[in-house]
């Protein structure tokens, strides 16, 4: 279900339900490449600038802001630049990059285009999921009528700029959505994440500069041009302009994409009439992922915050990429967080120790724990390892190459922190309080 709220006016899923919304025809209808056009009358630096004033932060997790990371590219560089877009949607409890690349995919691509000209890149590589079969089939047909209109190819909209734009498939592994393990596999290789320095910025894809962006980031550069940075800084919070889409999903009446505020707080979200509806009849909510499954639990007590990036970092969590899990009072922790757990230790790449030794290790003491087998010390243990990948709080100070480990730690220790006395009643009764597990052994691993 995609619905947005009335309040305020929806940018990035304003077309979604219209007929032929994926098609140019429809774009152009509704204003597009518009911007495009505005953008090639202006000096790449403006462009550049023009994005950092509007404070629009990336969508894929990091929230990082998305005119400061163009700004890193070297203007002197004499190797050719590349951009990137991470269309690798796989982070448990996200499911809306999916619907713009089948919904509105010339929005992404006009993004592009936007971003290319500023950059000075001449190809861009959309590397998306393997699994996503329908939304690439919209998106190849969409990038096949901007070659047929003249929007990409030897110019750009009537303009002496060549931009070439590929899709490329991924297998389906987690770990690819990490900017430089997709770059890895980009190039053909095992999707390793790269040590850094350097960055992507600097030596990126077959070793030049690369810009790596998500698809909803992307998505929104078209109507910073529209009506101005300004207004569309307004639209949000001091640090972080414009809009947001969250995934909604769990115990919630009314589960869906929404596009909302960044005031938007996270009760809003699960009670609100335009939005979640509440929990079924005689539920209550016991716990709350606010940023897809890495991102720290919250208690609800704590449910007050606003989904933004700031806000939620306050609370030593994040907004991550915007997949809001809602779990209730029938819900067993110990075998959310064993879900969790079993999640990353199966996509972990291994090539760093404490993330290939520590991910599988969670798993076995949370299975233990779960079956009614575990003491006391395991939860010392279990926050023990959990700590050897990634210390918390701050959040940020892993002690792996890439982020998996953080997101494979953070869940263990807030879960730990703010339910631990139900931890402790499986050790205590020795068994699960909550009932049979719903699935069986996964292995002597897990």
């Amino acid at each position: 279900m995609m619905t947005t709220a009335s309040a305020f006016e929806p940018l990035i899923s304003s077309a979604w339900g219209q007929p032929q919304s994926w098609t140019l025809e429809h774009y152009r209808q509704r204003g597009g490449y518009e911007s495009l056009k505005k953008t090639l009358e202006m000096a790449p630096a403006a462009i550049i600038d023009e994005v950092k004033k509007s404070n629009l932060r990336g969508r894929g997790g990091a929230g990082f802001p998305t005119g400061l990371k163009w700004s890193f590219v070297p203007k002197d560089n004499p190797k050719p630049k590349y951009l990137t877009v991470n269309a690798d949607e796989s982070e448990p409890g996200t499911f809306k990059d999916r619907y713009i690349l089948s919904l509105d995919p010339h929005m992404m691509l006009e993004g592009i285009a936007i971003a290319a000209y500023a950059l000075g890149v001449h190809t861009c590589y959309i590397y998306m999921r393997g699994e996503f079969k329908h939304p690439a089939e919209r998106t190849q047909a969409a990038i096949q009528e901007a070659y047929k209109a003249g929007i990409f190819g030897k110019t750009l909209l009537g303009k002496d700029f060549e931009l070439n734009c590929y899709l490329v498939r991924g297998a389906g592994a987690y770990i690819c959505g990490e900017e430089t393990a997709l770059l890895e596999s980009l190039e053909g290789k095992k999707g390793w994440p790269r040590l850094k320095p350097p960055f992507p910025a600097v030596v990126g894809l077959f070793g030049s500069p690369t810009v790596i962006n998500n698809v909803e980031t992307l998505s929104n550069v078209p109507h910073i041009f529209a009506r101005g940075a300004d207004w569309y800084s307004k639209l949000g919070t001091e640090k972080s302009g414009g809009t947001r889409l969250v995934c909604l999903s769990g115990t919630v009446n009314r589960p869906g994409v929404y596009e909302i505020p960044l005031q938007t707080t996270v009760s809003e979200l699960i009670f609100g009439d335009t939005y979640g509806r509440g929990l079924p009849e005689g539920r209550s909510v016991k716990a709350v992922i606010p940023g897809g499954s890495s991102a720290p639990v919250l208690s609800p007590n704590e449910l007050d915050v606003a989904l933004e990036f700031e806000a939620l970092r306050l609370k030593q969590t994040m907004a991550g990429s915007g997949g809001v899990i809602v779990m209730d009072d029938t819900s067993c922790m110990v075998r959310c967080l064993w879900r969790v757990a079993r999640f990353y230790a199966e996509e972990s790449c291994g090539q760093c120790t404490p993330c290939r030794e520590g991910t599988p290790w969670q798993t076995r003491l949370l299975r233990k724990i779960e079956e009614g087998r575990g003491e006391m010390a395991d939860l010392e243990m279990l926050s023990h390892v959990a700590s050897s990948i990634a210390p918390y709080p701050p959040m940020g100070l892993g002690n792996t190459i890439c982020a998996l480990g953080d997101a494979a730690a953070l869940p263990t220790h807030s879960f730990l922190m703010r339910f631990r006395a139900e931890f402790e009643a499986h050790i205590h009764e020795k068994r699960c309080p909550f009932g049979d597990k719903p699935w069986g052994a996964f292995g002597d691993w897990s």
